[in-house]
């Protein structure tokens, strides 16, 4: 009979919500810089000793070697919208909004559950690896099942052309999506031609407009619209994305994040591909079969 009452008055462990869940492993994967092969799996909801809060018990395993593996109690608000151990995280939001992606242009199938976003800058020799990476790997591997959008954040001060490029990128952009990513494709593959031998940023800027202009021809834009939006170099739009980047804890190129969940530098894109198994799953649907070899791993960058 005790023991039966025992089991009676015990307190029910409350199991959280799949979206609350994945929330919470967003915010903990990108504050605790949880390694991509690395599981984040969050656990009921019991009383904590503290008032307006519950415990959440969050454990980290290796998929590599399942006996490497620590659990961490956490306190979430009774409303499920913070979470704290040492500091509190705001999930009231979806990571995956957070993020302005208006007038955008965009890669894959605009009505996707998944949304890739790259702080990207258009002379970063690291960002054109990802980029690389992006098309035609990943495009290819998940086809209508992600887009991709590019975010400006040129390193100003170490990269002399990549503000001016990510100006005329836009100019074109505001014309045609097209055009938009035909441009970024060659800058990212024709980096060192455009910095010149010399390295002469006025030379750079010249190559630049010229591209942009012949891009224009082909796509059939607007000619005295286009050369009048190069000529003014009107960069307030990517200083507005440079600060929007800033705000979000970006502080070098590449940074992606996918539904929210923010990976930095050139991670090997077996890497990304898990980021993005985790958010197709997390939207219900099933990710496309594994490959049969794992890409190589390449180094980060800033």
């Amino acid at each position: 009979m005790a023991i039966l009452l025992a089991a009676g008055c015990k307190a029910q462990d409350t199991p959280l919500s799949p979206k609350v869940d994945r929330r919470i492993e967003i915010l903990v994967r990108s504050q605790l810089n949880v390694p991509q092969d690395w599981n984040v799996t969050v656990g009921p909801r019991t009383k904590s000793d503290i008032a307006g809060f519950d415990t959440v018990p969050i454990t980290f395993s290796s998929s590599a070697d399942p006996t490497k593996r620590q659990t961490l109690n956490f306190l979430l608000s009774k409303d499920g919208n913070t979470l704290a151990r040492l500091s509190k995280w705001d999930i009231s939001k979806d990571p995956a909004d957070l993020i302005s992606t208006d007038s955008r242009p965009v890669r894959g199938n605009p009505q996707a559950k998944v949304t890739i976003i790259s702080f990207d800058d258009l002379e970063c020799p690291y960002c054109a690896r990802m980029h690389a990476q992006l098309f035609p790997d990943t495009l290819d591997r998940y086809k209508n099942e992600i887009k991709v959008v590019y975010k400006d954040y040129p390193l100003i001060d170490i990269h002399p052309w990549a503000l001016h490029a990510a100006v005329n990128a836009n100019c074109l952009a505001a014309q045609s999506p097209t055009a938009y990513w035909n441009y970024v494709d060659y800058l990212h593959t024709h980096g060192d031609d455009i910095s010149g031998p010399k390295r002469d940023a006025a030379a750079s800027a010249a190559t630049l407009d010229k591209l942009a202009r012949d891009e224009g021809q082909r796509s059939k834009l607007d000619s005295a619209k286009l050369d009048a939006c190069l000529a003014k170099q009107d960069d307030s739009v990517v200083r507005a994305s440079i600060k929007e980047g800033d705000a979000l804890g970006v502080d070098g190129t590449p940074t992606l994040f996918i539904n929210g969940e923010r990976l930095s530098g050139a991670l090997p894109e077996s890497q990304v591909w898990l980021a993005i198994d985790r958010a197709l799953k997390a939207e219900g649907v099933t990710p496309p079969q594994e490959p049969t070899s794992g890409a190589a791993a390449k180094p980060g960058g800033r």
